[in-house]
């Protein structure tokens, strides 16, 4: 007797469906309109905890900085000038403090005996307009990661996964963190050598735009192409008149980033083959790779992620005391910035590993990267060499910039824990405007057409 042939139902289709969709190589899905709504509740609108943790010691979150503008003129200035150092970190009581830090702050401790962390009452001042915290709810629910996780699709306006899942949601959170939709900062890189001589090796004018945040787009409209970036340097004299231009898309390793050179005694654009992954950086003379500006940037295919959780650390935060001083030279001690004008607090942090990819190679086999929870921004993270041993320990300096209204990111660098040498870029001090906001470019200002003549002026 012949079986009979049946219409599968809806509720069959359905679950066939989801059950094909799980499948797909790389498909990571959004999560329910119930999880979402705990953005609204138990959540931050951008995905960190309201609560405080149980001592006070982290403090609730009550919608942001509300201080004032912090900032003179040009100059970003210190909101919490007046606040003193709850405690001290040094190398005499560091067990106390252990737990709270990452292997390669504990490893400066050890290294270099006079190094110290001041550490202040802990603000949670990260905000952003509230049209960034609508998107960021419908980005919860639509925002998924596809090729192997290393693309997005259906975010847009905000950060797209607040609710992240697998560690490289985590990291397209600081990809894609918020910052403005254009800003310009005036910027000086310094390299200090193993023997303390401090060397500049860029003077430069960045000019960084997300379109993913223009408010008045939409992610039917936008381009999928989240960040732009073009850099002018005006010296040293030798590297005087050199620019580079980024265009970043939203699938880095299908796509691949857009980057063009400028070089004066060429004066002609060339594009560049691979301005990415561990390729060092010629804006750092070689001391920094691609993928290290920022603490980390762009694709993510060398390496499988984890999502390890979330902890209570020290990390620098509300940095703007950093500006303080009139001159670079001043914020930076002989082998690490000066402890003076660096603040350190308490906050909890996401911890995301990275571990090299098989079949893929990387001068940084394993990284860890320990993002913010209230702005996703990676103020700290740690690089072990191919024998396992500990070499570089990176660190972001967020700034409080009401004005945006944000809490963006300052300056960044690392220490080489094996050689002893570091780098700081990002360091204002010395301009007069440090980081101004606001000011879109015409999309045409960040193409190599654009770039050319700017090279030949």
């Amino acid at each position: 007797m012949k079986a009979k042939h049946m219409k599968p139902t809806l509720s069959v289709l359905a679950a066939a469906l989801a059950i094909a969709a799980s499948c797909v190589p790389g498909a990571m899905a959004a999560v329910s309109a119930d999880e979402a709504a705990q953005l609204k509740t138990r959540l931050t609108p951008l995905g960190g905890e309201r609560a405080g943790n149980k001592d006070g010691s982290i403090p609730e979150w009550e919608g942001g900085f509300k201080g004032g503008n912090a900032r003179q003129g040009g100059r970003r200035t210190d909101p919490f000038a007046n606040e003193k150092p709850l405690y001290v970190v040094t190398a005499q009581n560091l067990a106390q403090y252990a737990t709270r830090l990452s292997e390669g702050q504990q490893a400066m401790f050890k290294k270099y005996p006079g190094y110290r962390m001041e550490v202040y009452p802990t603000h949670r001042t990260a905000q952003a307009p509230q049209w960034v915290y609508d998107n960021t709810l419908a980005n919860a629910t639509r925002a998924k990661t596809v090729n192997n996780g290393f693309a997005v699709e259906g975010a847009y306006g905000g950060v797209p996964f607040p609710i992240p899942k697998t560690g490289q949601e985590a990291m397209w959170n600081h990809n894609l963190r918020w910052q403005g939709e254009a800003y310009r900062s005036r910027i000086n890189t310094w390299i200090t050598t193993a023997d303390g001589k401090k060397v500049q090796v860029s003077d430069s004018v960045v000019d960084i735009q997300m379109p993913y945040y223009y408010k008045e787009g939409s992610l039917d409209s936008y381009k999928k192409e989240p960040y732009l970036l073009r850099l002018v340097t005006n010296g040293p004299a030798q590297k005087a008149g050199e620019a580079l231009l980024i265009r970043d898309p939203m699938d880095p390793v299908a796509i691949g980033r857009q980057s063009w050179q400028y070089l004066t005694g060429q004066r002609r654009v060339r594009k560049l083959p691979n301005a990415a992954y561990d390729t060092p950086s010629f804006v750092t003379s070689g001391v920094s790779n691609f993928d290290e500006i920022y603490v980390f940037s762009g694709a993510m295919d060398r390496y499988d992620w984890k999502l390890v959780g979330k902890r209570e650390m020290l990390i620098p935060y509300n940095a703007n005391k950093i500006f303080a001083p009139a001159k670079d030279s001043d914020a930076m001690a002989e082998r690490h910035l000066n402890p003076e004008h660096v603040r350190w607090e308490l906050h909890r942090v996401w911890e995301v590993e990275a571990t090299l990819a098989a079949g893929k190679r990387h001068v940084i086999p394993k990284r860890r990267f320990y993002l913010d929870e209230d702005t996703w921004l990676a103020v700290l993270a740690d690089g072990w060499d191919a024998k396992g041993q500990l070499w570089k320990t990176f660190w972001y300096l967020p700034i409080v910039a009401p004005d945006v209204p944000a809490v963006m990111a300052g300056p960044f660098g690392h220490y080489n824990l094996q050689s002893g040498d570091w780098i700081a870029n990002n360091m204002m001090n010395e301009k007069p405007e440090q980081i101004s906001v606001g000011k879109r470019q015409p999309e045409s200002y960040f193409t190599p057409d654009a770039l050319a003549g700017e090279g030949v002026r």
